[in-house]
């Protein structure tokens, strides 16, 4: 394929209520997409950056000039046999992988859609249906948090996550679990406690948890074996998993019993597949995280998700929970028994909604050989 125009486009996305963190309390989204064409076919993909550097050093800004700088004009013009090709050519840029991540899941849609398949058959997917789970932000008490779950449930969603930190996290769980005992239900602490508090966190084995998510440093994967062996609940890394040598490390030791996939942490398709070969291949579930993304971003983890190695419920969850009105058509929607279809179309098998992208748009940088036409 012959990178023929890449352009870089940040709109700007407001979610439907604001969603609370041990990182702070996010009501707007700064989106960065990737829209690329090669050989006259043009794909999409989003960077999961967040606005400040609180989940990982890489925010909007980062994003921005790394692909503005270095992989758009390294990029435009040139041929790649196929989107797997696409790491080597940026191994020289160390990190900022969520940047990568957008210009390289824009070339698997691409691939896709010239050989005429489903992208996540392209990616060697094979359920035709994925688990949902859904995440819940740090709200004001237990009360609303027991209500807003109940919600959730009604809606399908097969595991329910709890986001928690130090002052919000035992009463509230207690809540959900007394109310809801049967349920597969989950903690994220996004790094929010320390070796330290390891009696605290054993407090949580009473609940019969599914995992607790990233507890300890974002990037201390021996820390977390420490912690593992001193808790019954299993562990499950996030930000401390970059690659499948990370996994496989951090398996080893004993650091986690489940595993987070991000698209974007990871660096793309590429990666993502081969972490959760290594999931396989030591018998590890495996899951989908979410990072609050656009229904382009939202359509590549439904792709990921279908890989074999994604075991558990994902955070991939309807389009509507985020937004009152979402970029792409149909909205993501999910069945009554907390299931997506994998799309049958060509490609990401969704459309871009391009008017309400224009409409979001905030600014746009944008990369062309020459005589190529632009798409409107």
């Amino acid at each position: 394929m012959k990178i023929e125009f890449i352009n870089l486009r940040e709109i700007k996305m407001r979610l439907r209520s604001p969603f609370e963190t041990s990182f702070g309390v996010t009501q707007d989204r700064r989106i960065v997409l990737v829209e690329v064409s090669a050989d006259g076919v043009t794909g999409w993909g989003e960077i999961t950056t967040d606005e400040t550097p609180s989940y990982n050093p890489e925010t909007t800004q980062t994003a921005w000039h790394i692909i503005s700088d270095f992989i758009a004009p390294s990029l435009i013009g040139n041929n790649l046999a196929a989107a797997s090709d696409f790491p080597e050519r940026t191994e020289g840029i160390r990190g900022h992988h969520m940047a990568k991540a957008g210009v390289e899941n824009a070339l698997w849609d691409i691939e896709a859609q010239q050989r005429g398949v489903p992208l996540w058959k392209l990616l060697g997917g094979t359920l035709e249906q994925i688990a949902c789970g859904v995440s819940l932000g740090i709200r004001e008490n237990p009360q609303s948090l027991v209500k807003k779950v109940e919600e959730e449930l009604k809606s399908g969603y097969q595991r329910i996550k709890l986001k928690i930190k130090p002052g919000k996290d035992l009463a509230s769980v207690a809540a959900v679990r007394k109310q809801f005992p049967d349920i597969r239900l989950s903690v994220d602490a996004n790094s929010a406690y320390r070796l330290e508090d390891a009696p605290h966190l054993k407090e949580l084995d009473e609940f019969n948890l599914l995992m607790i998510e990233q507890p300890l440093y974002w990037d201390d994967i021996h820390s977390h074996a420490k912690l593992q062996s001193q808790i019954k609940t299993a562990i499950c890394l996030d930000e401390c998993i970059h690659n499948a040598r990370h996994a496989a490390t951090a398996i080893e030791l004993g650091a986690c019993r489940i595993i987070n996939i991000k698209l974007g942490r990871v660096g793309g398709h590429s990666e993502a597949r081969r972490v959760q070969d290594v999931c396989r291949q030591q018998s590890v579930p495996a899951w989908c995280g979410g990072m609050l993304e656009s229904g382009i971003g939202r359509v590549h983890n439904i792709a990921m998700s279908t890989l074999p190695g994604f075991t558990l419920p994902g955070d991939v969850s309807a389009s509507h929970r985020y937004w009152d009105e979402d970029i792409i058509d149909p909205e993501v929607t999910v069945s009554p028994n907390g299931t997506i279809a994998a799309p049958k179309s060509p490609g990401l098998g969704y459309t871009v909604r391009r008017s309400a992208v224009n409409k979001l748009t905030v600014r746009q940088e944008s990369w062309k050989v020459d005589a190529v036409s632009v798409p409107a």
